[in-house]
Parts: C-alpha cells; structure tokens; sequence
C-alpha cells in the first residue's frame, strides 16, 4: 500500500513538473517568437495611438507604458482631453468624466497600481522573479482557433479592504504562440463579478517585435468595444510632466 501511495504522489508531481514545463515553453516561445526574449527585457516604454469604437463614434486613445511603471491614457472626446489611469510612480490619479477635474485615487486603488509597477513589457515576463505562479490548464478552442491556456497567478489585491485572488487566463495560438485572448475577473466596480475578456489578432511588426494590430474588449459572451490601432512608438521621448498630478486644480 505504502509503495502505491508513493508512486501516486511520484505521478502527480512529475505530472506538476510537466505542466509547469509546458507553460514556460508556451511563454518562452511567445516572446520569442514576438521579439526575442531580451529584446523584450531591453525594452524601455510603448506608445500606442488607437480608436475605439463605442456607441458609433470613434473616440482617439494615446496610451503609455514605461518599464518604470508610469503610464497614462489620454482620451480625445467631444473636444475635451480626458485622462485615465495616469501614474507617476507614486500618484494615481484621472480625470473625472462628470467635472472634468483631475482628481487622485483612493489608497486601495494606488496601492493595487504599485503592484502592477513591474509588469512592463507584460505580467508574464520573467513571472518567477516577480513570484507569479503560471499554471498550464490545457488546450481550448476560441473563435475556432486551438489555443493553450494559461492560469497566471500574481500576489494577492486588496479591494474594499478584502484579499482577493489576481489571476489572469492567457490564450496562446497553438501554432504561432502568440495569445488571442486575455481573461480576468473583475473584481471591484459596478461589474464586480463578471469576467472581462479582452481579443488579440492582426499582429504586426514594430521595429522587430509583433503587436496585435486589433483588438476587441468587453466582457465574456457579452458586449465589446472594437479596437483599431493606427500607430505604435517603442522607447517614446517621455517627461515627468507627462504623468504628474495637476496641482492647484
């Protein structure tokens, strides 16, 4: 009995190991098949120029990304620059859509951005290192194509003062490794709950590295928001100014 109960334990782990191997190769093939695994590393912001269409209009998006963890998305509408989402590294903060004020967000909020700081190119770039957990769930289809599924687990957030789970499903092209579709729970908000679903096609090259192109976001088996990108600019010319709070509003 003892040597069967061993053996089981044996199986499970090797079995463990094989999933765990399966998800780095999955990710490992992903950016390097995108860029290259260092370029990725090297990489030291994203500009990214868009439209997204929503209720028949076509609102422009310019958002960034820096690998320092700052960001902003600056929304084009009706004549009014609205901006989302902004952080310097220490401040979160948005435009407030009914004032159109700047205003900061809540601890809980900044706190959870602090979290997210070292996940520039992408959260599941060197996740090890960052203490993620990557999990290989199986095969499933999307839209028709094959895909490979991945659990990524990040540290835990706080929301209304509660330990949540972060976790994020990933959907790899089985034959180009590259994901057409990101999964997560949302988790505070009005739409607590309900799962956010976000597409990738139309992949195309940027001064040696593959971003897709289009994109649709919205939630699962529900409505989304088609996304067309006009432009991207790799390592954009950035200042402090860009992401600070406006004082004094």
């Amino acid at each position: 009995m003892k040597r069967v109960k061993l053996f089981a334990f044996m199986l499970i782990v090797a079995v463990s190991s094989a999933h765990a191997q399966d998800a780095d190769e999955i990710i490992n093939n992903y950016f390097e098949n995108t860029g290259g695994y260092d370029n990725w590393g090297n990489l030291e912001g994203v500009k990214m120029t868009f439209k997204v269409k929503q209720g028949g209009l076509e609102i422009p998006v310019e958002a960034v990304q820096m690998a320092d963890g700052r960001q902003y998305s600056k929304i084009t509408f009706q004549g009014n620059t609205i901006m989302q989402g902004v952080y310097d590294g220490k401040t979160l903060w948005n435009t407030n859509f009914q004032t159109m004020k700047a205003e900061k967000a809540d601890s809980e909020s900044t706190e959870r951005q602090k979290l997210n700081e070292n996940d520039f190119p992408e959260a599941l770039y060197n996740y090890k290192d960052k203490g993620y957990k990557v999990e290989f769930v199986g095969k499933e289809t999307i839209e028709g194509t094959e895909t490979y599924k991945i659990k990524l687990t990040k540290e835990p957030v706080t929301v209304d003062g509660e330990k949540l789970d972060d976790i994020t499903f990933y959907y790899f092209d089985t034959e180009n490794f590259v994901p057409i579709a990101q999964e997560t729970e949302v988790l505070s908000g009005p739409q607590k709950g309900v799962i956010g679903q976000v597409t990738f096609s139309d992949y195309q090259e940027v001064d040696g590295f593959y971003f897709p192109f289009s994109m649709t976001q919205g939630i699962k088996d529900g409505g989304s928001s088609p996304i067309t990108i006009d432009s991207i600019e790799l390592n954009p010319t950035v200042s402090d100014n860009d992401f600070a709070f406006p004082e004094g509003e």
